[in-house]
């Protein structure tokens, strides 16, 4: 029996015949498009393992299954009791955090997590103001994205996320200045000969700044490199983020001893380098 016609009629057999040779050269296509994207990036999205803590079970199941066929495993939590025992029991490489939840909301669970770990986080809003997603910002939150968004663009900010909390450490060796080491291998810092902690973007921050010794940077020249986050609060950002780098580094006092501010400009890195390293 003829399953579809043209200008000539196709049997069954021959319909699979050339449906088999289409598949072949749409493998022959995708394959070496794959292997360049893997190649391309060291953080794959194959190895990539997400956790979602979101109340909405219909909502996060329809997202699973979108990040597994960009090849990302998205693990799914509903509440913060059940996130916490996931974030500890799958050590996944980003979370994805809700704000509105039952119980302890995304802002409390955000904050419980930074005192403890330095994983990448992005906050995923149904408000629209400004001063929400400063907080989540203040609380050490790497990105945020508003609900409803794309789900192709939820995966975009995840892997730029992860593709930022790799490229980090992209240079290997050690910046040294007075009192300060950055050691770009082992992506520590320290502080006097103590050992500091910063998540992701305070570290990308920091690199930035001190690559850069003595030069004077903008907020829109800090966040061109920085990325992801929202034009909507880029001066209110940069300022947040510096502020809780320098907290971080003992360097809340003045005169600045590692990031000086530069008064309607943006910031510049003072750190003396050691000439002895």
């Amino acid at each position: 029996m003829a399953v579809f016609k043209t200008d000539e009629i196709f049997t069954e057999r021959e319909t699979k015949r050339v449906s088999q040779k289409l598949q072949n050269v749409s493998k022959c296509i995708e394959l070496p498009m794959l292997r360049n994207c893997l190649l391309n990036t060291r953080y794959h999205c194959a190895m990539a393992k997400v956790l979602l803590i979101d109340d909405d079970r219909k909502h996060s199941g329809l997202m699973q299954a979108y990040f597994k066929r960009h090849g990302i495993n998205l693990v799914c939590a509903y509440d913060s009791v059940e996130g916490f025992k996931k974030l500890t029991r799958e050590e996944p490489d980003l979370l994805l955090l809700d704000v509105m939840l039952p119980g302890k909301d995304g802002f409390e669970i955000c904050r419980e997590v930074r005192k403890t770990s330095n994983i990448p986080i992005i906050m995923l809003t149904a408000r629209g103001d400004v001063i929400d997603r400063v907080s989540g910002l203040e609380l050490g939150a790497d990105d945020y994205i508003g609900k409803p968004f794309e789900p192709r663009e939820l995966v975009a900010r995840v892997q730029a996320t992860l593709r930022r909390s790799e490229l980090a450490g992209a240079t290997v060796g050690e910046l040294n200045f007075e009192g300060l080491t950055i050691d770009t291998e082992s992506l520590s810092v320290r502080v006097d000969g103590s050992s500091v902690d910063l998540t992701s973007m305070e570290y990308e921050l920091l690199l930035i700044l001190a690559r850069r010794q003595g030069r004077k940077l903008s907020r829109d020249d800090i966040l061109s490199e920085l990325r992801g986050i929202d034009a909507a609060i880029l001066t209110r950002s940069v300022d947040i983020m510096v502020s809780r780098l320098r907290q971080k580094l003992g360097d809340s006092a003045k005169p600045a001893r590692f990031i000086q501010t530069v008064w309607g400009r943006g910031y510049s890195f003072v750190g003396v380098p050691k000439t002895d390293a």
